[in-house]
């Protein structure tokens, strides 16, 4: 029990250093199975099975509405949970344990099926990848919802994204290097490239889940569920709609949030990737990995800054300033695309740096620096989110918050699958290109419509939504603190709804509770 004369900072669930740390390795464990997603099922179905690429591309987007279905119930089902292990535990491991082998049965399973049963190959592998998404919702989804029992400090959730990044990069991005070095050897629709990029991905996501199990152990117990701790009142089904639909700012950071996955996911195929280092360019064994590295470099002091200030003037705040200054940036890539022709001297060369060269690092590595720095800022804004809706009404409901986001994030990462599927068929190719596939006509418009143009609408879609978005830095402290007293005034025995009616505004707060 909290003393009376306890200071405003202690009564915040504050988390270690090794929790914040570690944690955001389970959004490292699911970036594996994203970039999987993303950037190589359909090589796999094509290249590996023989499917027609309209229905590789395609059956990733029907596949993730239908999961629309299951979204809702699987963030319920977490709600609902309050056991032996905790609310968040048993569905990170039982996800992931699911990706496992749906991966082994859709990557490995599948080739068993004779060609002169490509029915069943159809058949085996919609139900499979319905399998695996269920799965990846199952884990996703406690990222976001985690957070919420992590920390409610606002000075502590902005740290999310650096440490979010780091864990990506362990995860999708060791699978992106990896996966290039093979593809451009053996290529990226071979059964040898599978044979050694999956196992090494289980592993590697397996590996990723224990560390973040570790971080959120201490932490998964009922007196860090919202205001009503262990005396929390289940929410009723019919009541989730009223919450969803009422809850304005949840309904904004959906739009911002899946404007920049968007960005992300579109920007960095690895399609993409080929069509402009390889077609375009004409060397993509030596710019992608460089390139790749640039990025990653250049964001390197956009999450430094960002992370001052989140915590100085709210997340909000960053986003915006970062999106906005990507939006400019990419402009200048835009031109540049613009002014490369086939065989003309405006080309990438880092053997012989030219001043196209020097102008499109500074633009991209700018411009990619500052988007990807927000590129997960969505997930602590989602604690965020819920925190304001158990302020709202009382109801602490992450795991439906963080489903609605999974779904999110599913959607926009298979309807970039789809986009860049049949953007290429629309410029005459029969299969997606790869680190070798010559210039053909159409691919400089196909590739400035995928690498600048796709994104930059997204960004202007994120900056439109954040416009109304009140949860700042500032409001996130006066919701902290009044959540705090209420939370004080249940466990002193006082019901919620007693507690919800006499504190709603930062000025009821008493000074012990503000920070």
């Amino acid at each position: 029990m909290k003393k009376e004369n306890q200071p405003a900072h202690d009564r915040l669930n504050r988390a270690k250093l090794y929790q914040l740390i570690l944690f955001p390795f389970n959004n490292g464990a699911t970036n594996v199975y994203y970039i999987l997603t993303m950037n190589y099922i359909m090589y796999h179905a094509t290249g590996v099975l023989g499917l027609v690429i309209g229905f590789a591309t395609s059956m990733v987007t029907v596949m993730r509405v239908l999961d629309a279905f299951t979204d809702p119930v699987i963030g319920m089902l977490i709600d609902r949970t309050s056991g032996r292990f905790g609310k968040f535990r048993p569905y990170i491991v039982l996800g992931n344990g699911i990706m496992i082998l749906s991966s082994l049965l859709m990557y490995f399973g599948t080739r068993i099926i004779p060609q002169d049963m490509m029915w069943l190959r159809y058949t085996a592998y919609t139900i499979i990848y319905l399998m695996f998404i269920i799965g990846y919702t199952f884990q996703t989804s406690c990222t976001r919802s985690g957070q919420t029992c992590i920390t409610n400090d606002p000075n502590q959730r902005p740290t999310f994204t650096i440490f979010n990044t780091i864990a990506s990069l362990v995860g999708m991005g060791s699978i992106q290097v990896v996966a290039a070095m093979i593809g451009s050897k053996v290529g990226y629709g071979s059964t040898q490239f599978f044979d050694i990029l999956i196992p090494l991905a289980i592993v590697l996501s397996a590996a990723l889940t224990v560390l973040a199990l570790v971080g959120i152990w201490q932490k998964d117990r009922p007196e860090f569920y919202g205001v009503g701790g262990q005396k929390q009142e289940k929410v009723k089904v019919k009541e989730y709609i009223s919450i969803l639909k009422n809850n304005h700012e949840l309904q904004r950071l959906v739009v911002a949030g899946a404007g920049t996955k968007l960005a992300f996911s579109i920007a960095n195929n690895t399609a993409v990737g080929c069509l402009l280092f390889g077609s375009l360019m004409g060397n993509y064994g030596g710019l992608y990995l460089p390139f790749y590295v640039f990025g990653y470099l250049f964001s390197i002091p956009f999450f430094l800054i960002g992370l001052k200030t989140s915590q100085k003037h709210g997340q909000k705040t960053t986003l915006v300033r970062f999106t906005r200054l990507a939006l400019i940036m990419y402009t200048g890539v835009l031109v540049l695309l613009l002014l490369w022709k086939p065989g003309g001297s405006n080309v990438l060369s880092l053997s012989s740096i030219n001043l196209y060269t020097i102008l499109f690092i500074v633009f991209y590595g700018i411009g990619y620096g500052a988007y990807y720095s927000t590129a997960d800022m969505s997930i602590p804004m989602v604690a965020d989110c819920s925190d304001y809706e158990t302020f709202r009404s009382g109801n602490y409901i992450p795991g439906i918050i963080g489903t609605l986001f999974s779904l999110v994030d599913k959607m926009v990462s298979s309807l970039s699958t789809t986009i860049v599927g049949l953007s290429v068929v629309l410029v005459g190719l029969n299969g997606l290109p790869d680190a070798n596939t010559p210039y053909t006509k159409g691919m400089k418009g196909l590739t400035i419509v995928l690498f600048c143009a796709v994104p930059m609408v997204a960004w202007t879609l994120t900056l439109i939504s954040m416009k109304g978005y009140q949860l700042t830095g500032q409001k996130m402290k006066e919701i902290q603190a009044v959540n705090a007293v209420r939370k004080d005034a249940v466990e002193k025995g006082m019901p919620l709804q007693k507690a919800m009616e006499t504190w709603q505004t930062i000025d009821q707060v008493p000074e012990e509770f503000k920070a």
